[in-house]
C-alpha cells in the first residue's frame, strides 16, 4: 500500500515532538514537509525545536519552514508553563545543523499542496495562523488536500479557559477562517485526546523502548502533571492522537458535525460551538478510541524506530 504523503503544521511542544516520531516512524505516512508556528513557545524555538527533531529522528531531506510568530489580530500567548521554557521539557536535543527552508512556511505549504493535488494530507497540531495564510494565499488548497486534521477544538470543555482549547484559542479568528474554507476538517479535540493518557502502565511499555523510550518518550510524555487536577490519570498525548487518525481512523468513532468558532464572545472566546444535528457539517469529529490498541499501534511504531537507531 502506498504511504500516505503528510504535512506537518506544529509547534514543537512536548505532544507535538511525540506526534513527530510517530509520523515519521509510520510506514504508512511520508513525512513531505514540517512547517512551524508560534504556540506552544515561541516561533524561534518551536522552528529550532522541529530543527533538531529532523536531525534526532533522522529525516534530513524532508524540509522545515518557519511560519506565523503570532496570531492574525491578537496579542501572542503560549503554554511554556506546560511544556517547558524549551518546549520540550527537560529533553535536550542536538542542535541542528541543516538549515531551514528558504521558502516560508506558508509558501511550502501552498507549493507541496498543489504539487500534488488530492494526494497530500495536512495535519495541524498547533494554532490555525499558517494554515488561514496559506488558504488566503491560495484558497484552492482546500479543495487540493487529501484531507486536513486538526489537534484542536473540543465540544465539551476547554483547557485554557472553561470553554476554549489552546491552539484554537491561541487564533481564534484564524480557526474561524479555517472552518470556513469549504473542506472538511476532522477536529481531533480534547474530548478524544483526554482517553490518551500516560499512566503507570504505559509508561513501564515506554521505558522498555530502550534508549529512545528513557530519553525520549518518557520524559516528554511525562513532564506536565496538572496539579489542580484531583483526578490526574496521566499526561495526555494529544497531537499524538491526531497523527494516528490519519494513519489509523478505525482506532476512533467519529461523528459529522457543524463546528463554528467563538471569536466575539468576552468569556467564550476560542469556543469550537460544535452541532451534531446540523444536516449541513463542516468537520468530523472523533468522539471514541481504542485506547489500548492505540498504545499498541503507537508503541509498536516507537519501538520499531527504537530498533532502527540501535
Amino acid at each position: 500500500m502506498t504511504a500516505r504523503k503528510l504535512l506537518l503544521d506544529c509547534d514543537p511542544g512536548l505532544d507535538d515532538a511525540l506526534a513527530i516520531l510517530l509520523a515519521h516512524g509510520d510506514p504508512g505516512l511520508e513525512l513531505v514537509a514540517v512547517t512551524a508556528v508560534g504556540g506552544n513557545v515561541s516561533l524561534e524555538t518551536t522552528t529550532r525545536n522541529a530543527l533538531d527533531l529532523r536531525e534526532y529522528l533522522g529525516f534530513p531531506q524532508v524540509p522545515v519552514a518557519a511560519g506565523a510568530a503570532g496570531p492574525l489580530v491578537r496579542e501572542a500567548r503560549n503554554a511554556a508553563e506546560v511544556h517547558g521554557i524549551g518546549g520540550l521539557g527537560d529533553v535536550v536535543l542536538p542542535r541542528a545543523s541543516l538549515p531551514l527552508d528558504p521558502r516560508g512556511a506558508v509558501e511550502l505549504i501552498v507549493e507541496t499542496i498543489a504539487a500534488s493535488p488530492g494526494q497530500v494530507h495536512l495535519l495541524a497540531t498547533g494554532p490555525l495562523t499558517n494554515i488561514a495564510l496559506a488558504l488566503r494565499a491560495e484558497p484552492r488548497i482546500a479543495q487540493w488536500a487529501a484531507s486536513f486534521t486538526i489537534m484542536g477544538g473540543s465540544f465539551t470543555r476547554g483547557n485554557t479557559t472553561p470553554a476554549a482549547e489552546f491552539n484554537i484559542y491561541a487564533d481564534p479568528e484564524a480557526a474561524a477562517e479555517v472552518f470556513a474554507a469549504g473542506w472538511q476538517v476532522t477536529m481531533v479535540g480534547l474530548d478524544l485526546t483526554l482517553q490518551a493518557l500516560v499512566d503507570d502502565r504505559i509508561k513501564e511499555r515506554m521505558l522498555a523502548l530502550g534508549s529512545l523510550g528513557r530519553n525520549f518518550v518518557v520524559p516528554l510524555s511525562t513532564f506536565w502533571n496538572d496539579p489542580q487536577d484531583p483526578d490526574w490519570g496521566g499526561q495526555a498525548v494529544h497531537d499524538v492522537c491526531a497523527v494516528a487518525f490519519l494513519s489509523r481512523p478505525d482506532l476512533f468513532r467519529s461523528v459529522p458535525a457543524q463546528v463554528e468558532v467563538e471569536t466575539e464572545g468576552k468569556f467564550t472566546a476560542g469556543m469550537t460551538v460544535t452541532d451534531f444535528r446540523s444536516s449541513a457539517p463542516n468537520a468530523l469529529v472523533p468522539v471514541k478510541l481504542d485506547v489500548r490498541a492505540f498504545w499498541d499501534y503507537v508503541l509498536g511504531i516507537y519501538g520499531s524506530v527504537s530498533d532502527a537507531q540501535n
